[in-house]
C-alpha cells in the first residue's frame, strides 16, 4: 500500500492559504494596510492554531502589517468560519512576517556585487 505523504494538515493548510489570501486582500483594502500577501500557512496537528506567513512589497512595512493583521485576526477568523470552508472549528490565527524573500534578494544583491568586483576591467570584451 502506498504511503500517505500528503498529510491532512497539509491539505487543510493549502485550503486555508487560498481562503486567507482572499480575506487578507480584503483586509488590506478595507483597512488601508500595506500591500500584503499570504505565503504559507502552518497548522498544528490538533488544528487549534494556524501560523499564517505573510510578506509585503516593502520590507519596512512588514512589521506594521503583521501587527495590524494580528489585531484583526479575530475578525478574519470569523470571516473564515463563514466562508466556503467546512470545518468544525476554525483554528486561531497568528500572523508572522516571512523574511525569506528579503533574505533571498539580499543574497542575490551580494552575489551581483561580488561578480562586478571580480569582473576584469574593460567589461566583456574579448580580443
Amino acid at each position: 500500500m502506498p504511503s500517505r505523504d500528503f498529510k491532512r494538515t497539509d491539505r487543510i493548510g493549502a485550503e486555508l492559504r487560498r481562503e486567507l489570501g482572499l480575506l487578507v486582500h480584503a483586509a488590506v483594502r478595507d483597512h488601508g494596510l500595506p500591500s500584503t500577501s499570504v505565503c504559507d500557512v502552518e497548522i498544528t496537528r490538533d488544528l487549534d492554531w494556524a501560523t499564517v506567513w505573510v510578506t509585503t512589497m516593502l520590507p519596512e512595512q512588514g512589521l506594521p502589517a503583521v501587527k495590524a493583521l494580528n489585531e484583526l485576526s479575530h475578525e478574519i477568523r470569523h470571516a473564515l468560519a463563514h466562508s466556503g470552508m467546512r470545518m468544525r472549528r476554525v483554528p486561531e490565527l497568528k500572523f508572522k512576517y516571512d523574511d525569506s524573500v528579503d533574505k533571498g534578494e539580499r543574497i542575490e544583491s551580494l552575489l551581483r556585487q561580488q561578480a562586478r568586483d571580480l569582473a576584469p576591467p574593460g567589461g566583456d570584451k574579448h580580443d
